[in-house]
């Protein structure tokens, strides 16, 4: 199941404002018994439906994989001083084929 801060700034993006531009404007809270929008106060949009919500569910729970995805590539991929260490060493096709094979390793959905 998709985090719910995923899900809602999914919803936000789709009606044209950003979770960094807004996050301010909503807090999320668990009571324990799941998470839910304690405070809604987004100029022009109203608080979303559990409905609208779970709408989101699968673009979150994609969004979410390829984000471990994109943070296990970083790890791989090294810094970038060092990728350009290896280019000098080696010539960029090493580093390219090394690369597609990160690519290949970890595909994002």
């Amino acid at each position: 199941m998709a985090n719910l801060k995923t899900k809602t700034k999914l919803y936000l993006e789709a009606n044209s404002k950003t979770w960094d531009s807004e996050q301010e404007n909503i807090r999320l809270q668990n009571d324990g018994d799941g998470d839910y929008i304690h405070t809604w106060s987004v100029d022009g949009l109203a608080k979303p439906t559990d409905g609208q919500l779970a709408s989101y569910e699968t673009a979150a729970t994609t969004e979410e994989a390829n984000n471990v995805v994109i943070a296990t590539r970083k790890t791989a991929y090294g810094s970038w001083e060092n990728q350009l260490e290896e280019i000098y060493d080696n010539g960029i096709e090493s580093w390219k084929t090394r690369i597609t094979k990160i690519k290949t390793d970890n595909p994002k959905n």
